[in-house]
C-alpha cells in the first residue's frame, strides 16, 4: 500500500475546507507540495490477513463513506458502526461514579503554557508542552514538572517568553513553585519530557525535547539544583529538528539508561508559511503533516561517565523510504515495551499519518522495525492513522497485551490486542467498546490506569482540536473537548463513563500531555493534563469505592539494573487473575507518569507476595501481607 494512500483522511476539518469535497490536504498555490514524500508499497502485517471478516466489512463501509458527509449531515462512519452493532460487547455493567475534582488552584499550581502564537499559525503552536510526575527530591511524594514553549524570535515585542516549571509537593498534594531556586526556569521551545536516573546516582534527571536544541538537566544532590549538561552529554540533537516524545530505557541491558528521542517532521517557519494552509471563511490555518518530510528518531547509547553516543544509524532506528532514501517517521508517541516477551525492551512508536513502528530488540545493540509484521502499523482498514499518544497494558489480567493509540478527529482510537501470540496483534477497538465513542474527538494523551482500584486497568484520553475556529467548517467539532474515561468492566469490556459522572474531567479542554500519579498520598491515582496555550490542570481522584490498593517502588542495583528499574515487570495474583504492571514511566503523549506502580485490589485485604522480573532477566519474590501502603523493593544481591 502506497504512503499516498495513507494520507490522514480524518483531517477533513481543515483539508476539506481548503478544497471542499476533497478528503486529502493540499497547500495553497505556491506551496511545497513537492515536500511530501510518498513511501513505497508496504507489506500489510499478518494481523490484517487474518482479521475477522466482519471487521473488514466495517472498514470497507468506513472508507467508502468518508468525504464531505463527515462534515455535514449523516455520518457514514456512525452508520457503518451501527450496521455492524453485533460486533460490540453487550454493555450490561454500569461504571461506578468516580468524580475527579479540579484542584489546580487549591493545590498551588499556577503554570500556564506559552505557545508563542500571535497569528502566523505555525504548526508547533498546536502541540503543547509535556507533563511529568516525578519525585525529584527523593522524599517519597510526587512532584510536578511542566514543559513550556516560548515566543518566536519573529514575534511582536511583549509576547510572553515562558519557562520550564518545577513544583515541589509537601506530601499532601499542596505544591510550591521551586523553578528558579532549582535552576529550572529555562526558556526554550519545549515539547516533551523524559525522566530517569541516567547516571545511577540515586536521583532522577530530566530530558526536555524541543523544537531546536534539546536539553538534559542533571539532578544534583537529590534535587538541590539542576544543571544543564546537554553539551557534555552529547544529546542536544540537530538544531533544525523538532523533537517530541522521548524515553529513557536500558535497551542493551548494561545497567544504565539509554535515551530514545522521537522527532516529528522536518519543519521550519519558512516552509510553514510557504505551504500557507487556509481554513475557508477564517483564513490561514494550522496545516497537517502530510506535506512535510519525515524525520529520523535519535537513539543515544549511555556510555557512562555522563556521556552518550548517537547510535541511531547503526542500531537500525532510521527507517528510510525505499524509493527515495528519505526518512519515514513523523513521531509523536514513544513507549518502551517488551512486546514479544523475550526480556529485552523494544520501542513502540506512534507516527502521525504514516505507519506506526515497532522496533524489535535484536539483543545485540540493534533493532528491526516490524510494526507491519506484528499487525501494529495501520488502522483496521489498512491505512495509517493520525497517531498521537500511546500506551500498553495487560488490561484483561491475562496473557494478552494491548496497545492503545490516540488518533486524530474522526478516527477511532487504535486498540491492538495480541492474539495468543506476542508477535501478532489485531485492532479490537470496536469490540472492546472504545472505538465508536472515541472516534469524533481529537485524542492526544492516552493511558491505562486503575482509577477505581478494582484491579482492572481503565483508559483515559485527553482531547482537544488544533483549530480554535474548527466549528466554522465542521459543526461536529469543537476546539475545547472533554476528556474521556472508559471503565474496565472485565472480560475485555471497556465502558464509556458518562460525562455526568466524571466531575471536572468533563470540562472542555485543549488537552495534550496527560499523566497519572498519587499526588496526595491517599493511594488512588490523580491526573494531570497539559493544554496548549493554556493552564495545566490537576484533577484529584475522589473515588470512594472502599477498594484496597498496593503501591510498589523498585530500586535496581545500579550495576546490572538501572536504579529506577525501568523495564521491570511487577505482578501479583488475585484469585484466578494475574495483575501485571510495567515500570515504564514514558507513556501517553510527551509525558511521564510516576515511577511507582499501583495495583488496585478491590475487596482483597491482603496480598501474599509480589513477583518481579528485573530488567536484567533475574526474578525475585517478595512477601507483602498488609496492603493500602507503598512498599519499596530493592533488587536482591546476586546469589
Amino acid at each position: 500500500m502506497r504512503e499516498a494512500e495513507e494520507k490522514d483522511r480524518s483531517r477533513a476539518g481543515v483539508e476539506s475546507a481548503v478544497h471542499p469535497g476533497a478528503a486529502d490536504a493540499e497547500p495553497a498555490p505556491g506551496g511545497h507540495d513537492e515536500d511530501w514524500v510518498p513511501e513505497d508499497d508496504a507489506v500489510i502485517g499478518r494481523a490484517f490477513r487474518i482479521s475477522l471478516a466482519v471487521i473488514g466489512a466495517v472498514a470497507v463501509l468506513v472508507v467508502a463513506g468518508i468525504g464531505v458527509a463527515r462534515l455535514f449531515g449523516e455520518d457514514p462512519v456512525d452508520r457503518a458502526i451501527a450496521a455492524n452493532a453485533p460486533l460490540a460487547v453487550a454493555r450490561t455493567a454500569a461504571a461506578p461514579p468516580v468524580p475527579f475534582t479540579d484542584v489546580t488552584t487549591a493545590s498551588g499550581i499556577a503554570f500556564v503554557h506559552h505557545n508563542g502564537a500571535y497569528g502566523e499559525k505555525l504548526l508547533p503552536e498546536t502541540m503543547g508542552g509535556g507533563v511529568a510526575i516525578l519525585d525529584f527530591d527523593g522524599d517519597g511524594d510526587q512532584d510536578l514538572f511542566f514543559v513550556d514553549s516560548t515566543r518566536w524570535a519573529e514575534g511582536p515585542a511583549g509576547t510572553p517568553a515562558g519557562a520550564l516549571a518545577l513544583y515541589e509537593n509537601d506530601g499532601t498534594g499542596r505544591f510550591r513553585d521551586v523553578s528558579r531556586e532549582k535552576g529550572i526556569d529555562i526558556s526554550i521551545y519545549g515539547t516533551g519530557v523524559a525522566v530517569g536516573d541516567y547516571d545511577n546516582d540515586g536521583d532522577v534527571d530530566l530530558f526536555v525535547a524541543a523544537v531546536g536544541r534539546n536539553l538534559l538537566l542533571r539532578n544534583e544532590d537529590s534535587g538541590r539544583r539542576f544543571t544543564d549538561v546537554t553539551g557534555e552529554a552529547g544529546v542536544a540533537g540537530d538544531a533544525r529538528e523538532w523533537s517530541s516524545s522521548s524515553a529513557f530505557l536500558d535497551y542493551d541491558r548494561d545497567g544504565d539508561l539509554d535515551l530514545f528521542v522521537g522527532n516529528y517532521v522536518r519543519w521550519s517557519r519558512e516552509i510553514d508559511l510557504e505551504l500557507d494552509y487556509r481554513l475557508t471563511g477564517v483564513g490561514r490555518a494550522y496545516g497537517p503533516p502530510l506535506n512535510y518530510e519525515g524525520t529520523f528518531p535519535y537513539l543515544y547509547r549511555n556510555d557512562g561517565g555522563g556521556r552518550f553516543t548517537d547510535v541511531s544509524a547503526e542500531a537500525g532506528v532510521e527507517v528510510k523510504n525505499d524509493a527515495t532514501g528519505g526518512p519515514v517517521a513523523k513521531t509523536l508517541g514513544v513507549v518502551p515495551v517488551d512486546a514479544n516477551r523475550d526480556g529485552w525492551l523494544d520501542v513502540f512508536v506512534a507516527n502521525d499519518t504514516v505507519r506506526k513502528f515497532l522496533f524489535v530488540n535484536q539483543k545485540d545493540g540493534t533493532f528491526r522495525e516490524e510494526g507491519e509484521l506484528y499487525g501494529l502499523a495501520y488502522g483496521p482498514d489498512g491505512v495509517a492513522t493520525g497517531a498521537m499518544g500511546a500506551d500498553f497494558a495487560f488490561y484483561r489480567n491475562d496473557d494478552e497485551m494491548a496497545f492503545l493509540v490516540g488518533n486524530f478527529a474522526n478516527e477511532m482510537s487504535s486498540f491492538y490486542v495480541s492474539q495468543g501470540d506476542p508477535t501478532l496483534y489485531t485492532d479490537e477497538a470496536i469490540g472492546a467498546g472504545i472505538g465508536a465513542p472515541s472516534r469524533r474527538l481529537l485524542k492526544f494523551g492516552v493511558f491505562f490506569f486503575d482509577y477505581d482500584l478494582d484491579g482492572r486497568l481503565d483508559v483515559l484520553q485527553a482531547n482537544g482540536h488544533l483549530e480554535e475556529e474548527i466549528s466554522t467548517v465542521d459543526p461536529s467539532q469543537t476546539y475545547r473537548q472533554p476528556m474521556q474515561l472508559f471503565w474496565n468492566a472485565g472480560a475485555g469490556e471497556l465502558v464509556p463513563v458518562a460525562e455526568a459522572a466524571l466531575g471536572d474531567l468533563a470540562q472542555p479542554m485543549v488537552g495534550r500531555a496527560a499523566a497519572y500519579g498519587d499526588l496526595d498520598g491517599d493511594g488512588d491515582l490523580d491526573v494531570v493534563v497539559g493544554q496548549t496555550g493554556d493552564r495545566a490542570v490537576v484533577f484529584r481522584n475522589d473515588q470512594a469505592e472502599g477498594h484496597h490498593w498496593l503501591r510498589v517502588e523498585l530500586v535496581g542495583n545500579g550495576a546490572t539494573v538501572n536504579r529506577d528499574a525501568i523495564g521491570a515487570m511487577v505482578s501479583l495474583t488475585l484469585g484466578a487473575e494475574t495483575l501485571r504492571r510495567a515500570v515504564v514511566p514514558s507513556r501517553s503523549y510527551q509525558a511521564q507518569v510516576e515511577l511507582p506502580v499501583t495495583f488496585g485490589l478491590g475487596d482483597a485485604a491482603t496480598v501474599e507476595t509480589i513477583d518481579v522480573v528485573w530488567p536484567d532477566g533475574t526474578t525475585s519474590r517478595h512477601p507483602v501481607g498488609e496492603v493500602d501502603r507503598l512498599i519499596v523493593v530493592e533488587q536482591p544481591a546476586a546469589g
